[in-house]
């Protein structure tokens, strides 16, 4: 699998640039989490990361690159995604 070197903005890996793996179209994941264990009273937590393009061509409007963005409110994936296979109350 192909990787590439992506920049991470805010949170706690501000400023890093890290290999992350490539999709089969060669774009990253849309999101990124860092799960983060907890300490003794501390509960266990995961920082979110959602992918933005860092700039675009001129012409054609293409992106440039991908960078992540930290989404302090940003929800860890796990469970179910689609609205109409949740269970009913």
């Amino acid at each position: 699998m192909r990787s590439e070197q992506t920049p991470f903005v805010g949170g706690p890996l501000d400023g890093r640039t890290l290999p992350v793996l490539l999709g089969m179209t060669g774009k990253p994941p849309k999101t990124y989490e860092v799960p983060v264990p907890g300490t003794g009273e501390e509960p266990d937590v995961v920082h979110v990361y959602r992918l933005e393009a860092s700039g675009h061509t001129r012409r054609l409007g293409l992106p440039r690159g991908w960078r992540y963005v930290y989404d302090p409110e940003g929800t860890p994936s796990g469970g179910l995604r689609w609205p109409w296979s949740r269970p009913r109350h």
